[in-house]
């Protein structure tokens, strides 16, 4: 429950924050313009912008529920009796260096699209790329570790709880691939650099980003240094 707390706050953080940001406050009925509003082409790619962004934010805000109530599902069954930690396979925190690199890929792409350097954009592109590929590799090959010393599935909680919320992560990781491959096949296409392909960029950088940080969370509940974060509060509230 604090843990959906935290994640509604964070959310509503965030709407006003958007809201500020993109000025949905204001008045454009106001505005001195063409009636139609689409004549320019330029104005008209700006205006889709925030359109196709606050879509992303939602869709992002349904994928941090749903990483919310695992990440809560798992701190109420950690308290049980019957619970066996499970052991954090090292190449974890490579894998973990790699995203981080993706990550890192994706807003030197962003960087590369705003300057209008196709070269630099599609090598970013591709390098984020194989680093996502080779962190969705080494997360197969944890649970391989994993398998081999004799957690499966089905027969301890704690791994059941570690295959299901790292496998979802790495579906949604794939799912950007995707995105990625369909922006990588707009940046080879010559020709000047269009607003299309700059948003395209903007939003797999945000979803890259976001992904990051849910890792992030997700490895420290498996380290255990979420529950020594959940027992200081506990401790400070009492």
């Amino acid at each position: 429950m604090s843990a959906m707390l935290v994640f509604l706050a964070g959310i509503a953080a965030i709407a006003i924050w958007w809201l500020a940001r993109h000025g949905i406050a204001s008045k454009p009925w106001l505005e001195v313009g063409n009636a139609d509003g689409f004549s320019d082409a330029g104005h008209f790619e700006a205006s889709k912008m925030p359109v196709a962004k606050v879509g992303l934010g939602v869709f992002l805000a349904v994928v941090g529920a749903l990483f919310t109530l695992f990440v809560s599902a798992y701190l109420m069954r950690v308290d049980t009796r019957d619970w066996w930690a499970l052991p954090v396979p090292r190449l974890l925190y490579v894998n973990t260096a790699i995203l981080f690199m993706s990550s890192l890929c994706l807003h030197w792409a962003k960087v590369e699209a705003l300057r209008a350097r196709r070269e630099g954009l599609r090598t970013a592109l591709l390098a984020a790329f194989a680093t996502a590929l080779a962190f969705v590799t080494g997360q197969v090959f944890a649970w391989q570790q994993l398998v081999a010393a004799g957690y499966t599935l089905s027969d301890d909680a704690a791994a059941s709880f570690f295959y299901v919320i790292t496998g979802m992560h790495g579906l949604h990781i794939l799912g950007g691939m995707v995105a990625l491959v369909r922006t990588q096949r707009l940046a080879w296409v010559d020709g000047p650099m269009n607003g299309r392909l700059r948003l395209n960029v903007d939003l797999c950088a945000i979803y890259w980003h976001f992904m990051l940080a849910v890792w992030l969370v997700l490895l420290a509940l498996f380290a255990g240094w979420a529950s020594n974060f959940v027992d200081l509060c506990r401790q400070l509230l009492q």
